[in-house]
This record gives structure tokens, C-alpha cells and sequence, in this order.
């Protein structure tokens, strides 16, 4: 992160084909970080930045789900359009917040 970044919200979550990491929603950007763990000694490692996607690349935000809510997300990546679902603990909260985000974005 740069020092005009701020991070606005990070949560330990899982991506429906990613797996497990961490979702971060900054000022200017969503990332989702893989990450590895261990049970024997509950060590936790993050590994490399899979998803970096800038606000401003964010088409549509949604959430999905009865019993297994997840927060969906469709970007303009170098491989066409892609969408990530993510099972966050509070969906509408990360609704509201990317959206926001988005539009603070956009009108900087």
C-alpha cells in the first residue's frame, strides 16, 4: 500500500474457488490475499496478492446466499470480465462498503 491508501476494512474469508485468505477494501482498491495455515501449531501465513482489483474496475456488487451468504463482485480483469464470491461474515456491511468506496473513488 501507498501512503495515500487507507485500509477501510479486512476480514479472514474464502473465495469459492480461491480458497482461503484475507479480503482487504481500501480507498482505492479490493485485495484478496491466499493464505496457509497449520492446526498442529495454529500458525497462520499469507502468501501472495491473488485478486487486486483498483475501485475503479468494479462493475457490479451484489450479495447471494439463504444459509451461505457470500459478497459477489464482477471486474474488468486482463482476462476479460471475472467474478469473485467471497462467504464474508457480514455481507450487507461489505455491500454498503464497496459501494461507497466506489463512489468516493469516483469522485477524487
Amino acid at each position: 500500500m501507498d501512503e495515500s491508501e487507507k485500509r477501510l476494512k479486512q476480514e479472514d474469508c474464502s473465495e469459492d474457488i480461491l480458497g482461503p485468505g484475507i479480503l482487504t477494501l481500501t480507498n482505492k482498491r479490493l485485495a484478496f490475499d491466499k493464505t496457509r495455515g497449520r492446526i498442529a501449531d495454529f500458525t497462520k501465513r499469507i502468501g501472495e496478492t491473488i485478486v487486486d482489483v483498483p475501485l475503479g474496475e468494479i462493475q457490479k456488487v451484489w450479495k447471494e446466499g439463504l444459509f451461505i451468504k457470500k459478497i459477489c463482485f464482477a471486474a474488468k480483469t486482463a482476462d476479460g470480465e471475472k467474478t469473485f464470491k467471497f462467504g464474508v461474515f457480514s455481507t450487507g456491511s461489505w455491500e454498503k462498503d464497496i459501494k461507497k468506496a466506489i463512489e468516493q473513488a469516483k469522485s477524487q
